[in-house]
C-alpha cells in the first residue's frame, strides 16, 4: 500500500498485548510475509518437509521443538521467494540465545534485521484484557465481560454455546505469563537497543493508534 522499501521485522510483545493483531496489519500495510513460529511448524508438519516431520516427534509426544531445529525451520522459511525481501517475524526470538541463530541465518542468506518493534502495556492492562475473556465451548467464539460482553450472560451470541473461562485466562495465569516473558525478553531487548534497532511502541489505546504508531517507528506510510 505505497511503501516500495524492503522492511525485515521483528515483532515482540507479551500476550495479551495485541502483538498479533498489529503484526498483521503490518503485514497488510508493508507488503511483508508475515512469520510466526506457529505458522511456520504447522506448514512444515503439513508438507511433511524432513524438518517437519522430525518436529512432528516433538509435538506428537508434547514436547518443545529445540532452538536449533525451530532455526532451522524459520531460515527455511526465510529463503523462500515470498520471504526474501521483506518479512515480519511475529513473536521471534523470544531469548538472546535465539538472537544470535537468528542473526547467524540471516547472514548466510546474506541479509540483516532493520527494525526490532516491541509493544509495551502495564501489566494491570494485559490482565484485564486478558482475564475478562470468555470463550464459547461450542464454536470457540470469544466475548469479554467488558469489552464485548454477550446479550446473554453466560451464552455466546453466535451459537449459544455455554461460556467458559480457559485455565490459562485465570489471573495467576496470567501474571505467571507475564514474568516469564518479562525474565525474557529484558535481556532480549538490550541486545537488540544496543544493535540500534529496538523501537518501543506504546501498546495502549485503541487499534487504530497502535497501528499508527508501529508504522510511524518504521518511517512507512500507514495510509
Amino acid at each position: 500500500m505505497g511503501n516500495e522499501r524492503v522492511f525485515r521485522v521483528v515483532f515482540l510483545g507479551p500476550p495479551g498485548a495485541g502483538k498479533g493483531t498489529q503484526a498483521r496489519l503490518l503485514e497488510e500495510g508493508i507488503g511483508a510475509c508475515r512469520l510466526s513460529t506457529g505458522d511456520i511448524l504447522r506448514q512444515a508438519v503439513e508438507e511433511q518437509t524432513p524438518l517437519g516431520k522430525e518436529a512432528a516427534d516433538y509435538l506428537h509426544q508434547g514436547q518443545l521443538v529445540p532452538d536449533e531445529m525451530m532455526l532451522k525451520l524459520i531460515g527455511e522459511r526465510l529463503s523462500q521467494a515470498d520471504c526474501r525481501s521483506s518479512f515480519i517475524l511475529d513473536g521471534f526470538p523470544r531469548t538472546v540465545a535465539q538472537a544470535d541463530g537468528l542473526e547467524r541465518i540471516l547472514k548466510e542468506l546474506g541479509s540483516e534485521l532493520d527494525f526490532v518493534l516491541c509493544l509495551r502495556v502495564p501489566n494491570e492492562t494485559i490482565i484485564q484484557r486478558l482475564a475478562g475473556r470468555r470463550t464459547c465451548k461450542g464454536c470457540g467464539a470469544v466475548h469479554h465481560v467488558a469489552f464485548s460482553p454477550p446479550a446473554r450472560a453466560g451464552r455466546c451470541d453466535g451459537c449459544g454455546g455455554e461460556l467458559y473461562q480457559r485455565e490459562d485466562d485465570r489471573e495467576e495465569k496470567i501474571a505467571a505469563r507475564l514474568s516469564v516473558y518479562e525474565t525474557q525478553t529484558t535481556p532480549l531487548a538490550e541486545y537488540y537497543r544496543k544493535r540500534g534497532l529496538l523501537r518501543e511502541i506504546d501498546g495502549s489505546g485503541n487499534i487504530e493508534q497502535v497501528r499508527s504508531r508501529a508504522f510511524q517507528a518504521l518511517g512507512a506510510n500507514a495510509a
